[in-house]
């Protein structure tokens, strides 16, 4: 060992420094002892410095923090300590040391035991006697203890995220208030549809009017005076689209928008043109204000109005709602029955059929012919019934006067269904029965369309359009000529349907329907007695509606 006499007073300073490192460095409590002792310390240090000179010198273990890995002694000392202190981070960090300095007796060894300081220290009058296991701290809960690491996380992670939630709930339930709120507000306006005329259900009043020429004439030259004509209400413009609130987008074209609409406390479509569609527009509106039009496989027709959002007009016909889309989105996903396939080529022909009969009579019915008809512009019902939409193309006839009604429309029909005719330009415009059989063209290959996705002896095929495997998918006005003017091509039937006694008949109505010569095709009257025929003579075919 050192001799006690080669350590003088600033040695035994030096030693101690370890300890007072780690006081002032690991544990910030005992700091605060420091600055302000109480009066207990200092009649504690009075009585410690009273008896220092009873003291005899003493050898310890000195070693440095954190783990006091290397071992060394310190001589002449007067106490020896050992310590254990946890710093921020929750990381154990220990010492031994000596004392050879009368004055820091107190400070290192008066410090007041609390089980909340991260600090323990041991101090011993004998050679050697900080040697052996460290002091045990205290039991800390890192999530109680002020300032501890988990507390801070806690702060700084936690608390902001459970306030965004908080605000998110709150937002939601406000939101969800003011929808409850509106949707009360449609179903009392729905309950109030049969006050007197006179009375006002919103703020803009909803005139009624019966439909007729001179109605049509106050749309397009925003007139207000009452129409002398009869048959369907007619909701004028100006005040239909402040009383929809529109929903969601359920569909997109070249024409514009489909959105799903609340009127009244009841869904709508509501089909919004592009300002450059106006004609169609216009020409949808006479057609559905025609007297007699109204028929179940029509689509149903509440209004149509002129309005302005922003800085563009939007141009609205409001219809029917059918969740299932048209019968091209239906069967791109749904495959048919025999029952299913009949049901929704029974009620497409029937609504052509009302299409093409003229009434007679003082509210008689013109003529009319689609010019557009495809698997796009036919709507399926819940029933699975279809509903012919879509008239911007629309021609009509009235026989006593043999004027044939064609919109100024620079729009076309979609060249996928276009008629041979119509194709190689040798349509006859003057006379109306073209037209009729340029639409029995077009339903010859919308038949083709539903009859691929018949469950046959249980095979189906997937649905594809007409001429998909000889044109691109936007083939051109060319490319349809070709096909099926000069190459006279048409769609393949399948073998399977030869063995399938409805697909068989099927299959023979619809060849008939897209010969080349138009004068062969059949029309919509004989198409939906050979269809009626077909489903009677099938017993597995069971219709819900009268054919």
């Amino acid at each position: 060992m050192q001799n006690v006499s080669q350590l003088n007073r600033e040695d035994m300073d030096y030693v101690n420094s370890g300890l007072l490192d780690l006081l002032q460095n690991g544990s910030p409590g005992v700091t605060a002892v420091n600055e302000s002792p109480s009066s207990s310390m200092e009649e504690k240090k009075a009585g410690l410095l009273d008896e220092f000179d009873s003291y005899r010198r003493i050898s310890c273990i000195k070693c440095n923090q954190p783990h006091c890995y290397i071992v060394t002694e310190c001589h002449n000392a007067i106490m020896c300590w050992k310590a254990r202190t946890r710093n921020e981070f929750g990381e154990v960090q220990e010492a031994r040391g000596c004392i050879g300095n009368p004055d820091h007796v107190p400070m290192q060894c008066g410090v007041k035991e609390n089980p909340r300081t991260p600090l323990k220290i041991e101090c011993c009058r004998t050679s050697y006697c900080n040697n052996g296991s460290f002091p045990v701290l205290p039991t800390s809960d890192p999530m109680k203890d002020e300032g501890s690491w988990g507390l801070r996380i806690f702060a700084i992670h936690v608390v902001p995220v459970m306030v965004v939630i908080v605000i998110a709930i709150v937002v939601i339930l406000l939101l969800r208030r003011a929808h409850n709120r509106r949707m009360r507000e449609y179903a009392a306006a729905a309950a109030a549809s049969t006050l007197p005329p006179h009375h006002a259900m919103y703020r803009d009043e909803l005139r009624v009017t019966a439909a007729g020429d001179s109605t049509l004439r106050e749309i397009f030259n925003d007139s207000i005076t009452s129409g002398s004509g009869s048959g369907l209400p007619l909701l004028i413009q100006r005040t239909l689209a402040k009383q929809i609130w529109l929903a969601e987008v359920i569909g997109k074209g070249r024409y514009g928008e489909v959105w799903c609409g609340v009127w009244h406390g009841e869904k709508v479509a509501v089909k919004i043109f592009f300002s450059r569609d106006e004609a169609s527009w216009a020409r949808e509106t006479e057609i559905y204000s025609t007297v007699l039009l109204r028929h179940e496989n029509i689509l149903g027709f509440y209004g149509s109005d002129m309005t302005s959002r922003g800085s563009c007009t939007q141009l609205w016909l409001v219809t029917h709602y059918h969740p299932h889309g048209s019968l091209f989105d239906y069967l791109s996903v749904h495959t048919l029955d025999h029952t299913a396939l009949m049901t929704a080529a029974l009620s497409t022909i029937n609504g052509l059929l009302h299409l093409h009969t003229e009434i007679f009579g003082t509210q008689g019915k013109p003529a009319i012919a689609h010019r557009d008809i495809k698997s796009k512009n036919i709507l399926v019902k819940l029933n699975g019934a279809c509903v012919i939409a879509d008239f911007g193309l629309a021609v009509m006839h009235t026989q006593t006067t043999g004027e044939i009604n064609i919109s100024n429309n620079p729009r076309v029909g979609t060249k996928r269904y276009m008629s041979p005719e119509v194709l190689n330009e040798s349509i006859n415009m003057s006379v109306f029965e073209s037209f009729r059989k340029v639409d029995i063209y077009a339903l010859g290959l919308v038949l083709w369309e539903v009859c691929r996705r018949c469950v046959s002896n249980g095979i189906v095929d997937d649905y594809k359009p007409p001429f998909h495997d000889v044109v691109p998918n936007d083939p051109s006005f060319d490319d349809m000529k070709k096909v099926v003017c000069v190459d006279q091509y048409r769609p393949m039937i399948p073998n399977r349907w030869t063995s399938d006694p409805v697909l068989a008949g099927m299959s023979k109505i619809i060849r008939e329907c897209w010969h080349q010569n138009p004068s062969v095709r059949l029309t919509a009257l004989r198409v939906k007695k050979s269809l009626v025929k077909l489903a009677q003579e099938e017993t597995k075919i069971k219709l819900e509606f009268d054919c």
